[in-house]
């Protein structure tokens, strides 16, 4: 199914078939904490929530340890951006660690008839489809990606902080006001020293270099969202096909089919990486009404009779398919192929 994310190229093929594994645990992540089920070769589980940060992992460690499990097989759910500590740490360690999509954890609870939904339910849940499932294995990225895309999430951090001091400055007392300005142009300096990084990084790579040539021939598409799909390599070295890369974002439709009044309204899923997605808002509306194949595209979505909203999320998908494209062709965009 479209949703999934893909098995084939993302993750290293040599880990299919029987489960060499005595121990699995399964990882609910939240933005502050892990919540961690260890199932043992006797079929208990116990159960550990850590912090989501480098003391929590290090915790983790010591406790799989505790229980001689630390060559377990490890499964967590992409779940945003908050699983990717997680994932290096351990992997560092060199533990067995899968990522999968929470719509396939999702479909599995569903066919083991799961009703109850808590953090530590959600633990037990990923464990037992791991040891069920035996998922791939997760490929880590290259050093240059993760540099790239810690100076990505940086800048988001920035531009973020940004937005806010410059909303409170609208109505900050005259004494205050100063201190405002004074941060904000801080953060003007940090966002300038950020952006020239990732170009840095971008250069310094030849690989990466090419392929941003190559999405700098889209229209709609600026140097911030380009810096993102290379950091999180939306290309076919990734991905077998578009559509997995725009599950990957969360872009995938999602048509409610229960009741009447649900049917026919799609919607897109937001199963997936949600600051990838964030990142292709404004390039969607700038396509749209900025560049002519952008207005084609939504002249001809609005004469169908879909509204503006499913019009932006629909050029937001778009975007992830036409970048796929013109990586996959290693030729640059061309507006002939888009005219509808």
């Amino acid at each position: 199914m479209a949703w999934f994310l893909p098995t084939a190229r993302i993750y290293k093929a040599d880990h299919q078939g029987e489960n060499m594994h005595a121990h699995y645990i399964g990882i609910d992540v939240s933005k502050a904490k892990l919540d961690c089920a260890l199932l043992s070769p006797d079929g208990k589980f116990r159960n550990k929530a850590v912090e989501n940060n480098t003391k929590g992992f290090a915790v983790l460690t010591e406790w799989l340890k505790k229980y001689n499990a630390i060559n377990a097989h490890i499964c967590m759910e992409a779940t945003g951006i908050y699983w990717e500590g997680v994932a290096l740490h351990t992997t560092n360690n060199s533990m067995t660690v899968s990522v999968v999509n929470p719509a396939q954890i999702k479909a599995y609870g569903q066919s083991r008839l799961v009703r109850t939904k808590t953090d530590k339910a959600d633990a037990k849940l990923i464990a037992e489809y791991c040891k069920e499932r035996n998922p791939p294995v997760w490929e880590v990225p290259s050093q240059n990606e993760q540099k790239l895309r810690a100076w990505v999430l940086r800048l988001d951090s920035l531009q973020v902080m940004r937005v806010q001091e410059n909303n409170r400055l609208e109505s900050a007392d005259r004494e205050i006001k100063a201190d405002i300005e004074k941060h904000i142009a801080w953060l003007d300096a940090a966002i300038d020293a950020a952006t020239e990084k990732i170009r840095n990084s971008i250069d310094n790579d030849p690989d990466m270099k090419d392929r941003r040539d190559l999405l700098e021939s889209v229209p709609g598409i600026g140097e911030r969202t380009i810096a993102m799909l290379l950091a999180y390599r939306i290309d076919p070295s990734r991905f077998r096909n578009a559509r997995q890369a725009a599950a990957f974002a969360g872009l995938d439709p999602r048509q409610p089919v229960s009741g009447s009044s649900g049917r026919g309204r799609q919607k897109m899923s937001k199963v997936g990486h949600s600051l990838l997605r964030k990142s292709l808002y404004m390039p969607a509306m700038v396509t749209l009404y900025k560049t002519d194949w952008g207005k084609r595209f939504r002249d001809r979505l609005r004469a169908a009779g879909k509204q503006p909203k499913l019009i932006i999320g629909a050029m937001m998908r778009k975007l992830i398919h036409v970048a796929f494209g013109v990586l996959r062709s290693r030729q640059p965009f061309n507006p002939a192929l888009h005219i509808i």
